[in-house]
């Protein structure tokens, strides 16, 4: 199981390209993959026959996990297992393993399929399934498997935990990795049988979306400062020049690139928000690796990475961000288009937002949030020196840091310049 992204510990199989016994070139897509991060075919490591599949679609393995096994071109696919006998074991054949990018610390833990002791021994589960199947004392024979084969998938298990009243499920036997504060109200209890409440388990992508925020809220001292833009200039470009961009490029200017651009130039002054914490030191990042969140249609959110942000025009932004955009939402990311980010952006001003407190995105030390963009009155100063009332596009910029590594004002300065970008820029002559 590949490492997909920096905090990605597992992943699940989604589905198999290939079948026991089919021929396969290196770099051809082999199975798809699903995490938190990312939904990804994953390329073969090496060229032959597909010889054993040990990882069923709809499991959950961690990184490291051993999933197939690519033989030499004249391998037979592997046979069933068969009681010991006498008889002298073939010769091996040399086999790669599947991607094993990050080996596992713990070189004992049972493999996919391996029986161990407890409520699911001897089924054919996966580690995670047969953890959770054991932490709530399910008796597998009491669950409806539908993955390959009827086999039991983490889904099928956490569907039968959501349906269990409060009184009947016994405190799990292992301390969770992620601790929350308990709920000052009651639990709404679980759905009754009458019909009227629906239970919707969540897809694999939510679960790793809400550890990863629960983790993030737990880590970082999270600090929100807000920031009015005046976007003027901005939009000036965009009524100007945006029919002819739509016809070169094939879709419209945004004021995302804009505000992309001028969080760049303004993180190459305040270099401690382009940065991390590690341990008990900040590490502060030289290259802009921009992540900037995409929306999956309502299925779940995904980071994508500029990388090399600070290398990029105007022109350069908007075609990267939109490409990005494009292949997360049709699922042809790869683990490099979403690792490696030092600062990221959240974009929900075409929704007409008001103001957005994001949650940072670990390691990072902050996330800036770009909301919604509207004409109003505002106080300028003429040639002359006096003042008048006149229309302007004016939204907000909130960021949220890590106050372990950066105090307000420097956030405030930053803020500052991103707005003194954004509305003294000529941009009309960068584009």
């Amino acid at each position: 199981m590949p490492q997909l992204g920096e905090t990605v510990t597992e992943g699940t199989i989604t589905k198999w390209l290939k079948a026991v016994g089919d021929q396969i070139a290196r770099d051809e897509p082999l199975f798809e993959v699903s995490t938190d991060k990312v939904d990804s075919e994953v390329p073969s490591p090496a060229g032959g026959v597909l010889t054993e599949i040990l990882v069923e679609e709809g499991d959950t393995v961690d990184v490291g996990a051993r999933l197939a096994v690519i033989g030499d071109d004249g391998a037979a696919p592997a046979a069933e297992p068969a009681p010991v006998s006498s008889a002298p074991p073939a010769p091996p054949v040399e086999a790669p393993d599947v991607v094993l990018t990050k080996p596992t610390a713990d070189s004992t833990a049972p493999a996919p399929g391996v029986s161990a002791t407890g409520p699911a021994t001897g089924l054919v589960l996966s580690p995670v399934v047969r953890k959770l199947l054991n932490e709530h004392r399910i008796d597998p024979a009491s669950v409806t498997g539908t993955g390959l084969g009827g086999r039991i998938t983490r889904d099928d298990v956490e569907a039968v935990i959501g349906t269990r009243s409060p009184a009947a499920a016994p405190p799990p036997s292992v301390v969770p990795t992620i601790e929350a504060p308990a709920p000052t109200t009651p639990a709404r209890p679980s759905p009754a049988g009458d019909g009227r409440d629906e239970v919707l388990p969540f897809t694999n992508i939510r679960r790793r979306t809400a550890e990863h925020m629960v983790r993030s809220k737990a880590t970082s001292a999270h600090t929100l400062m807000v920031k009015e833009v005046d976007y003027e200039r901005v939009e000036q470009v965009r009524r100007a020049q945006g029919a002819r961009f739509k016809a070169e490029e094939g879709f419209s200017l945004t004021y995302l690139p804009f505000a992309a651009r001028a969080t760049v130039e303004a993180l190459r002054e305040y270099p401690h928000l382009n940065a991390s914490v590690g341990g008990d030191a900040l590490i502060i990042h030289h290259d802009v690796n921009l992540g900037i969140a995409v929306d999956l249609d309502n299925e779940g959110l995904i980071v994508p990475v500029v990388h090399h942000a600070e290398e990029l025009t105007l022109r350069g932004m908007a075609r990267r961000i939109r490409d990005l955009a494009d292949r997360a939402r049709t699922k042809r990311l790869g683990a490099d288009d979403i690792s490696g980010g030092t600062f990221s952006i959240t974009n929900a001003g075409p929704f007409g937002t008001l103001l957005t407190g994001a949650i940072i995105n670990q390691p990072q030390v902050a996330i800036l949030s770009t909301d919604g963009v509207s004409r109003k009155p505002v106080v300028v100063t003429l040639p002359d020196g006096s003042e008048s009332i006149a229309i302007h596009s004016v939204g907000l910029v909130a960021m949220n840091f890590d106050h372990r590594a950066v105090d307000g004002a420097y956030v405030a300065r930053f803020l500052a310049r991103v707005s003194e970008i954004l509305n003294e820029r000529d941009w009309a002559g960068e584009l």
